[in-house]
């Protein structure tokens, strides 16, 4: 289903972003302040053009711990300048501190009683510079913001989350299909535009069935598809036996971007009535996160136009609250055109799916807009949801 704008009656802007770092500054909004005491240290960085992964790791190495023993609160963008916290345990926080690395600063450290954990923020303040657009943008960016303030932005998940080649869900639905054949076609083969020329050769000779080629073509540092190519190999083409040195956090990465394609389409379903609530719904609670059935649209609907609550849409999984209605049917009917039910995602191996509600929609807060050399645009969004799908209704463009 192609994707579909909350704003589609106002024209976008057009632009580019992050064409420098600079346009694009992330700043993580912690959930609590440390203890001052205990075994932990929170630090907070400000990083500027690399991932989190990266950055852990080049701490880690810093500090002379494994990367494992860092903890972040969520992944910052690569092509920005970002502040987040990490914390890591057993190191004092004046060590920490005394770090001086490329492209990280360590900005302040103290003492925590426990680990930061993935989550443990309350969410991202944005500063972002679309370029390539005057002035006169700003009347038609106000008109959108306007619609987005009353009626909320879309909740989607953003294409960051399908990865590079845009292939997270297939792999994913496949997982749960428990089809190893059709997941390593994904994984090995289909060479794709964003990738080098020689990871793109090795994927056209696992199409052909040049294993032994692709495999001497992968580089080094993809250690899960040789790994996975090499069992292939040895096995004389055993698709379960390969399929079993995917790592599972892969693998639980993979479905969870199965699960949030489902979720989109029922969101760009849902879109025109983003923010109604009907009988039989399952409505979110704000702030919070506690879901109820709606038994009187009569009574719940002005607390949706107040932004009290909120409809939601399926994270499918075994456990998932399933809602009732007009809203059950259409979850019902794009979960089967899949050909699944809820129990599939009980897949086994460690590997599952419980399932969830989440919001069709979120607010932005303190949302400001002014020109410099672009149009500025600031706001808070709450932990989970994607400035990406902000600028998709300001901009418009692939």
């Amino acid at each position: 289903m192609p994707e579909r704008h909350l704003t589609q009656h106002l024209p976008g802007i057009g632009g580019t972003i992050k064409e420098r770092v600079e346009d694009f500054l992330v700043e993580e909004i912690p959930l609590y302040a440390p203890s001052g005491s205990g075994q932990h240290t929170f630090f907070g960085i400000r990083k500027e053009g690399i991932p989190t992964f990266h950055a852990v790791r080049v701490i880690a190495r810093a500090l002379a711990v494994p990367p494992r023993s860092i903890g972040y609160a969520g992944h910052k963008d690569a092509q920005a300048i970002t502040s987040q916290v990490l914390s890591v345990e057993g190191v004092r926080p004046e060590v920490v501190t005394a770090l001086d690395l490329p492209n990280i600063r360590v900005m302040w450290a103290e003492r925590h009683n426990k680990r930061l954990k993935i989550g443990h923020l309350r969410g991202n303040r944005f500063t972002i510079r679309v370029r390539d657009v005057d002035e006169s943008a700003l009347d038609p960016c106000q008109a959108i913001l306007q619609v987005l303030e009353r009626r909320g932005v879309p909740n989607r998940y953003g294409p960051q989350r399908f990865g590079q080649r845009g292939d997270s869900a297939r792999l994913g639905c496949a997982i749960v299909h428990r089809d190893a054949e059709d997941f390593l076609a994904a994984f090995l083969g289909g060479p794709h535009p964003n990738e080098s020329e020689t990871v793109r050769s090795a994927r056209v000779s696992y199409d052909a069935g040049d294993w032994d080629v692709a495999l001497g073509m992968f580089p080094g540092n993809m250690v899960d598809e040789r790994n996975a190519l090499q069992t292939l190999i040895r096995s004389r083409g055993d698709y379960q036996q390969a399929y079993r040195t995917i790592p599972k956090r892969l693998k639980t990465f993979l479905l969870s971007a199965f699960q949030s394609a489902l979720f989109n389409q029922v969101l760009d379903a849902r879109l025109d009535t983003l923010d109604c609530v009907y009988l039989g719904d399952l409505a979110m609670k704000h702030p919070g996160r506690s879901v109820f059935r709606v038994e009187d649209e009569a009574v719940e609907q002005p607390r949706a136009s107040r932004f009290e609550i909120s409809p939601t849409g399926p994270l499918f999984g075994f456990k998932m609250m399933q809602a009732l209605g007009v809203q059950g049917e259409l979850e019902a009917e794009i979960l089967g055109t899949e050909d699944l039910t809820l129990e599939d995602f009980r897949i086994g191996g460690g590997i599952s799916a419980k399932g969830e509600r989440r919001a069709l929609r979120f607010q932005m807060t303190d949302p400001d807009l002014w020109y410099d050399d672009g149009v500025m645009l600031r706001f808070e969004l709450p932990k989970g949801c994607y400035a990406t799908t902000v600028l998709d209704e300001f901009m418009k463009v692939s």
